[in-house]
């Protein structure tokens, strides 16, 4: 059976056309991704900004490179033609673990990446590590908390992560120690 997948090819034709639909979710292939990747960079520093920007994101080049192998997905809410929101994400063998949110600012942009994950992360496959606002959001939308403390080191195998009574864990990114939860529903 061919890899070959029709909805995908279907769904990215926009790129014939010059823009994207309006109001749903495209995946982008790398082509499209090394197009973009200034402006997938930017609307993901925009996110993160009050912490001090991701520490996986510092240009352009990383959306294409350290981070090509992410899957871009984006969504364009309003007249002009510019991407609005991009949700990022990784395959592992847990799931799709989403890394990274990117919004031009906009109430509408905010809204549309953390509704999408929310849904997505209802569903059998999909999980996300967070903290801080978007931790409280996201369990407000009814997201799961993954407390298994076993299922939270089969998930994060290969990281150096201290558990807590809780479910919660410190671990270190970028030099960085955080306090996270894993939310969602890993295989």
């Amino acid at each position: 059976m061919s890899d070959f997948d029709l909805r995908k090819y279907f769904k990215n034709q926009y790129l014939t056309e010059g823009e994207l639909p309006k109001g749903k979710w495209v995946d982008l292939d790398k082509k499209e991704t090394e197009k973009e990747k200034e402006t997938i960079f930017d609307l993901i520093n925009n996110a993160y900004s009050q912490i001090g920007g991701h520490p996986n994101y510092t240009s352009g080049d990383d959306v294409v490179g350290s981070e090509g192998g992410s899957n871009y997905e984006v969504i364009d809410l309003d007249d002009d033609p510019d991407i609005d929101a991009v949700s990022v994400s990784k395959t592992k063998s847990s799931g799709v673990k989403y890394v990274a949110t990117g919004h031009d600012g906009s109430s509408p942009a905010k809204s549309a990446v953390v509704n999408h994950k929310a849904k997505n992360l209802k569903s059998p496959g999909y999980f996300v590590e967070v903290s801080g606002k978007i931790k409280d959001i996201l369990i407000a939308k009814g997201v799961p908390v993954v407390t298994d403390k076993e299922t939270v080191k089969r998930v994060m195998k290969g990281k150096e992560i201290e558990l807590n009574d809780d479910g919660s864990y410190q671990r270190s990114i970028g030099g960085t120690k955080y306090t996270k939860v894993l939310l969602g529903n890993p295989l």
